[in-house]
C-alpha cells in the first residue's frame, strides 16, 4: 500500500495519514516509506511533533522546510518574507497564516518540478498550533503536484491538525501468532506461561511485544516463569502512557488503580472508591482521555488497551497498591478466592491466617492458572518453615502437573528442599519431585521410588484428602508410563487397597489403563456414565483424566467435544499440561477415526507446547502418534525414524509405555511394506504369541497384526494360539474396534467356509465404520482371502472398499497393495487423469504444482505458510489421487498450466 501511495504521489500528488496506538509500528512504517522513496529518487523532508515544542510557533514547519531554505529565493517577495519570518530566518511582524500556507504550497510546487517530493511527519498530533493548519492546508492541495504528504498520529489523539477528508491507513495490532513468533525470535528463553502473559498484556502492540520481556530481563525475571501483579513497562512504553495518565486528576488515577487491581470491572469497586455514583464520576476524566470505556447503564469499566492497565500499575507505588488491595479485600467477603489474593498482596509480614486462605484459594483456582502464584505467595507469608516448605512443594507440583511451569517448578522444589526437613512435608515434596522428574526427563524409577517411600511413611499422619488423592494420581501416572506389571501391582497394594475411597477418575484410570484387555464390565459401564457427564464438566484436568481412561478402550470419540473445549480454552486459563494431554488424545482419536490431517495438526500443536514448556516425556508421547500417522500413510522410513527416536529415549529410562507405542508404529510400518517377519518380531515384543500380555495396553492393538504376520511367516500354531488367547480373555466385549480386529484375526486362521462367515460377522460389528483404517484393512484381508478362494466377484467388492478408504486417508502403500490385489482379480479400477485432477483440492493442486518444480516440502511450506509436515501430508494424499507413486511422475500427471 505504501508503494502505491508513493507512486501516486510522484505522479500527481497524494496525502495519507497513518494511525494506530502508541507502539503500533507507525514510525517504522514511515521509516520504510522514506527509505523506499529515496531509493526511487524522491526527495524526502521529515519532521516530527515534539511535546516540549508545542508552544513554539512554526517549530514543526521549521523541521520540514528548513532543508529548503536556499529554495526560498525562488519565491516572490511576500511568500519569501512570510516563510523567513515564520521560520525565524528574518525579522518583522508575524505573517498572516493564509500567506504562510500559500507560500508553503508554492515552495513545494516549485521544488517538485525538479524532483518529486515527499513530506513525512511523525507524531502529527503533537505539532504546534501554528504549523498544524499550514500542513493541513498543504495536504489537501497536492493534486497535480509531484509531491506527497505522509504523516503518523495516534488513534483518536487530540491535536491541532484537522484530519477530516484525508485518507487514513490504520496500523492494526499483530495477530497472536505473529506476535508470538516475534517475541520468541528475540526472547527464545522466556518461560511459556510468562510469554503468554506478556503477549496478552501486549495486545498485539509490536513495541510492547519487544519491550515487556526486555523490561523483565533487566530485572532478572525473563526466564523465571513467575507472574507478578505488576509488569515493568520499560522507559519507552512508560513514556507513551505517562503523559496521558498525568493529564487526569489524582482521584481519577486512584480510581484507575482500583480498577486495574480488581481486573473484573466490578461495579462494586466503583462504589467503594467514593460513595456510590461518585466512583463513576471520578473515572469520567479517564474516559475523556480515552483510557477507559464505561458501559452505559451497567457502569462496567474496561481499559481501552491492556497496556493502559499495565501502565497504571507500573506507575503506582507499592504502598498505593497495598492500600488498594486491602480495600478490595474488604469488598470480596463473598468471594473467598479473590479476597485471599487481595489479602496476600496487601500483607507484608508473615501471617498464617492469610497464607492458609491463599492455599485454599489455590486449590479452588487450579483450572484458572493462578494456583502456583497463590501457593508461592502463601509460602512467602508462612511463619513456620515446615509450612513454607510444604506450600512451596505444592506450588512446584501444580506447576509441573497443571500449569506448564516446569522450569519454575524445579526452582520452587529446590527452595522447598532447602526449607524445613520435617517429614510431614515429604508427601508434597515427593509429589512435586516425581512430577518434575517424570514430565521433565521421564525418570520413572526415581519418581516411583520417591512416591512409594512417601506413601509408606505417611500412614497415620494428618495429610489432607486432596494431597492424598493427588499423590495417588501421580503414582498412577508413573505406573502408566512405566508400563510394567510390578509397578501396577505396587499401585494396587498401596493405593487401590489402601481402604480409602478413590475418586472415580482415579479408579477408572487404575482399572482400565492398566490392563484394558481385561476391563471389568462394571468399570466400562461406569466410564460410559462419566463420559456422558463431560459436557457439564468444567475442570480440564478431570476431563483429561476421564478421556485418558477412555483411550485404550476406544471411547475417545465420545470425549471429543469436551477435549476440544480444553484444547481451545485452557491455554489462557492456565491448565497448560491439560492442553498438551488434550491435543495428544485428540490426535490419537483423529488417527483412529480417519481424520489424519486433523491428527497431524493436533500432534504438532502438542509438540510445540511440549518444546516450549520442556515436557520431554509428553513430547515423545506426541512423537509416537506422529509415528502412527506416518506408518498408516506408508511412510515407512519416517515412521521408523520417529519410532527409533522414541525408543532411544524411552528404553534407558524404563518408560515402557512409550517403548511399546513406538513398537506398534514399527509393526504398522513393516506390514505396510509387506515385511511380515519384522512385523512379527516387533509385535511379539509387545505381547508374546499365544497370550494377551497383562498390564500391556498396546497388546490388543497388535492382536490382528500379530496373527497376520504369523500366518504369512508360516507360524500357524502361534497364530492359532494367539486367537485362542483373545477369545479366552473375551476381548470383543471391550469395544467395537477390538471386536472388529479380533473377529478378523479369528477369520484368518479358520477353515474356508467358516472364515468367510467370520469375516462377514466381523464387518457387521456395530459401529465398525467408526474405525475406517482398521475397517479397510479387514476389507483388504477379506478380499485377499476371497480371491484365493476364487470368489472374484465378492473379492472385488471388498478390495474396492479397501482401496477407496486407503486413498481417502492417504494411506498410499496400503492403497497400492489393495490395487494390486484388485488387478489380480482381473479388474482394474477405471481412471482418467481429468477425473483425478478434479479430485484434488485447490491446496493439494497448489502443493503438487510446486513439488513438480522440484521444491522441497520445507520450501513449499515457507511459500504457503504451512509446516513441512502438513505439506508432506497433503503431498502423500495427492499421489494416490493422481495414480502415481513418486515425485518424478508429478509433472506428467498434473494438468498443463497456461504460460504466464
Amino acid at each position: 500500500m505504501i508503494s502505491e501511495f508513493l507512486d501516486r504521489a510522484a505522479r500527481g500528488g497524494d496525502a495519507m495519514l497513518v494511525t494506530g496506538e502508541p507502539g503500533a509500528g507507525k514510525t517504522a512504517l514511515l521509516d520504510a516509506a522514506a527509505e523506499r522513496a529515496m531509493a526511487c529518487g524522491i526527495q524526502v523532508l521529515r519532521g516530527s511533533g515534539v511535546e516540549f515544542e508545542a508552544d513554539v510557533p512554526f517549530a514543526g514547519l521549521h523541521q520540514v522546510l528548513g532543508p529548503l531554505v536556499e529554495e526560498f529565493k525562488q519565491l516572490r517577495d511576500p511568500h519569501r518574507e512570510a516563510l523567513n519570518i515564520a521560520l525565524g530566518f528574518g525579522g518583522g511582524p508575524a505573517p498572516d497564516r493564509l500567506l504562510v500556507c500559500n507560500a508553503t504550497l508554492t515552495l513545494v510546487r516549485q521544488v517538485s518540478k525538479v524532483r518529486p517530493l515527499l513530506i513525512i511527519v511523525d507524531d502529527l498530533h503533537r505539532l504546534d498550533r501554528a504549523t498544524a493548519p499550514v500542513l493541513g492546508f498543504l495536504a489537501r492541495r497536492l493534486a497535480g503536484i509531484a509531491a506527497g504528504f505522509l504523516a503518523a498520529l495516534r488513534t483518536d489523539a487530540a491535536g491541532f491538525f484537522e484530519r477530516i477528508g484525508l485518507a487514513e491507513l490504520e496500523v492494526r495490532p499483530l495477530d497472536e501468532v505473529t506476535a508470538g513468533r516475534l517475541m520468541s525470535s528475540v526472547f527464545p528463553l522466556l518461560a511459556a506461561r510468562t510469554r503468554r502473559r506478556l503477549l496478552a498484556e501486549a495486545g498485539g502492540n509490536p513495541l510492547a511485544v519487544l519491550e515487556l520481556p526486555r523490561a523483565l530481563a533487566e530485572r532478572g525475571l525473563a526466564t523465571a516463569g513467575g507472574l507478578a501483579t505488576v509488569l515493568p513497562l520499560g522507559r519507552r512504553l512508560q513514556g507513551d502512557y505517562a503523559s496521558r495518565l498525568a493529564e487526569i486528576p489524582l482521584r481519577s488515577r486512584d480510581a484507575l488503580l482500583m480498577m486495574a487491581l480488581d481486573g473484573a470491572g466490578d461495579a462494586r469497586v466503583l462504589a467503594a472508591i467514593r460513595d456510590g455514583q461518585r466512583g463513576v464520576v471520578d473515572l469520567l476524566p479517564a474516559e475523556r482521555a480515552r483510557l477507559v470505556d464505561i458501559r452505559p447503564g451497567t457502569h462496567r469499566v474496561t481499559f481501552r488497551h491492556p497496556l493502559i492497565r499495565a501502565a497504571v500499575l507500573d506507575m503506582s507505588t507499592g504502598d498505593e497498591r497495598r492500600r488498594a488491595h486491602r480495600r478490595l479485600a474488604d469488598l470480596m467477603s463473598d468471594q473467598p478466592d479473590r479476597r485471599a489474593w487481595h489479602l496476600g498482596e496487601a500483607t507484608m509480614e508473615p501471617d498464617e491466617e492469610v497464607a492458609a486462605l491463599l492455599e485454599r484459594a489455590a486449590h479452588i483456582k487450579v483450572e484458572h492458572g493462578d494456583s502456583v502464584a497463590a501457593l508461592s505467595r502463601a509460602a512467602e507469608l508462612s511463619p513456620a518453615a515446615g509450612e513454607r516448605a510444604r506450600r512451596l512443594a505444592g506450588a512446584a507440583y501444580l506447576g509441573a502437573s497443571v500449569t506448564g511451569d516446569l522450569r519454575r517448578a524445579e526452582a520452587l522444589l529446590a527452595d522447598a528442599r532447602h526449607g524445613d526437613p520435617d517429614p510431614a512435608a515429604s508427601v508434597e515434596t515427593a509429589m512435586a519431585a516425581s512430577s518434575v522428574l517424570l514430565h521433565g526427563d521421564g525418570e520413572v524409577a526415581t519418581a516411583h521410588r520417591l512416591l512409594l517411600a512417601a506413601i509408606k511413611t505417611a500412614g497415620g499422619r494428618d495429610i489432607s484428602p486432596l494431597t492424598t488423592e493427588e499423590a495417588f494420581r501421580t503414582f498412577m501416572l508413573v505406573c502408566h508410563f512405566g508400563g510394567r506389571a510390578e509397578l501396577w501391582e505396587s499401585l494396587d497394594r498401596h493405593v487401590v487397597n489402601s481402604g480409602r475411597e478413590l475418586p472415580v477418575s482415579l479408579y477408572l484410570s487404575a482399572t482400565l489403563v492398566a490392563d484394558p484387555a481385561r476391563s471389568p464390565r462394571a468399570a466400562l459401564d461406569r466410564l460410559d456414565t462419566e463420559i456422558e457427564s463431560l459436557t457439564q464438566m468444567a475442570d480440564p484436568t478431570e476431563i483429561v483424566r476421564i478421556a485418558g481412561a477412555a483411550a485404550f478402550v476406544d471411547r475417545l470419540p465420545h470425549c471429543r467435544q469436551a477435549l476440544r473445549r480444553v484444547a481451545r480454552d485452557e491455554l489462557d486459563g492456565g491448565a497448560v499440561t491439560s492442553v498438551i494431554y488434550a491435543n495428544t488424545l485428540l490426535a490419537f482419536e483423529a488417527y483412529l477415526t480417519g481424520q489424519w490431517d486433523e491428527a497431524q495438526d493436533l500432534v504438532e500443536a502438542a509438540t510445540e507446547l511440549c518444546e516450549a514448556c520442556g515436557y520431554q516425556l509428553l513430547r515423545r508421547n506426541a512423537d509416537a502418534v506422529r509415528a502412527f500417522l506416518a506408518a498408516g500413510r506408508g511412510e515407512a522410513s519416517a515412521a521408523q525414524a520417529l519410532a527409533d527416536e522414541v525408543i532411544r529415549w524411552a528404553a534407558p529410562r524404563g518408560v515402557r509405555h512409550l517403548h511399546t507405542s513406538a513398537l506398534y508404529a514399527c509393526v504398522l510400518a513393516a506390514l505396510a511394506q509387506s515385511d511380515f517377519e519384522a512385523a512379527y518380531r516387533h509385535a511379539t515384543k509387545i505381547s508374546p504369541a499365544g497370550q494377551l500380555a497383562s498390564h500391556e495396553p498396546h497388546a490388543p492393538w497388535v492382536m490382528m497384526d500379530l496373527v497376520e504376520a504369523a500366518l504369512r511367516t508360516d507360524r500357524t500354531r502361534e497364530a492359532s494360539a494367539h486367537v485362542q488367547a483373545m477369545q479366552e480373555v473375551g476381548i470383543a466385549r471391550v469395544s467395537s474396534r477390538l471386536a472388529l480386529l479380533s473377529g478378523a484375526a479369528a477369520a484368518m486362521i479358520a477353515p474356508e467356509e467358516e472364515a468367510l462367515d467370520l469375516f462377514d460377522r466381523s464387518l457387521a460389528v456395530r459401529e465398525a465404520e467408526r474405525w475406517p483404517f482398521d475397517l479397510a484393512r479387514v476389507h483388504l484381508l477379506y478380499g485377499e482371502r476371497l480371491r484365493r478362494a476364487r470368489g472374484m466377484t465378492r473379492s472385488r467388492v471388498h478390495l474396492l472398499a479397501a482401496l477407496e478408504t486407503f486413498r481417502r486417508l492417504g494411506a498410499t502403500t496400503w492403497a497400492e497393495r489393495a490395487a494390486m490385489e484388485l488387478r489380480a482379480t482381473g479388474q482394474a479400477r477405471p481412471r482418467t487423469a481429468q477425473h483425478d485432477r478434479e479430485a484434488l483440492t485447490p491446496q493439494e493442486l497448489e502443493i503438487a504444482m510446486l513439488a513438480a518444480t522440484g521444491l522441497s516440502n520445507k520450501q513449499i511450506g515457507n511459500r504457503l505458510f504451512l509446516s513441512h509436515r502438513t505439506v508432506g501430508a497433503h503431498r502423500y494424499r495427492v499421489f494416490p489421487k493422481l495414480g502415481i507413486t513418486s515425485r518424478a511422475a508429478l509433472r506428467d500427471a498434473l494438468p498443463h498450466q497456461p504460460a504466464g
